[in-house]
């Protein structure tokens, strides 16, 4: 299993109060990725490591849930994990960070790229004057509010839900 450093792994005794296995772990100069790996094995999930990580750990902990040993191992690297249904993915945290940010920056132009729709209300109880300005709080970039004072009434254009 690894073979770049001897190694101790020991399951807690069954009958514990935690449903996450405990593992006792004893690992000298051990590549990172081998003990994600074993890892994996005892948490029950795959993984993909991003090329070229290379960090070595030195681990003696006894008795302790497998998810921290996962999260010290990989902070101690400056590595980070994303979750995929039952795939773990374990890259550098900057560059998951990175990814994540261009993620949502492509969501918020997919957004904004939709149609625009225009919605007219005429107001019975409010002046359409007060409520402009409140309601361009809430729009996209690409939305706009419009009144016209003599109907009292509000023409709201923004994209397309």
């Amino acid at each position: 299993m690894l073979t770049t450093a001897p190694l101790v792994l020991a399951l807690a005794a069954a009958g514990t109060a935690s449903p996450v296995p405990r593992i006792s772990i004893d690992v000298k100069d051990a590549h990172v990725i081998d003990v994600v790996r074993l890892l994996a094995e005892v948490g029950g999930f795959q993984i993909v490591a991003d090329a070229g990580l290379s960090c070595t750990l030195t681990l003696a902990l006894k008795d302790v849930e497998w998810p921290t040993v996962l999260d010290l191992a990989l902070r101690s690297c400056g590595l980070a994990e994303e979750h995929d249904g039952n795939v773990v993915r374990v890259a550098p945290a900057a560059r998951l960070l990175a990814e994540t940010a261009e993620r949502r920056q492509l969501d918020e132009a997919r957004r904004l790229a939709r149609p625009l729709r225009t919605e007219v209300h005429r107001l019975s109880y409010a002046r359409a004057a007060d409520l402009a300005p409140l309601l361009r709080k809430f729009l996209s970039a690409r939305g706009s509010v419009e009144f016209d004072a003599r109907t009292n009434t509000l023409f709201v254009t923004d994209v397309a839900p």
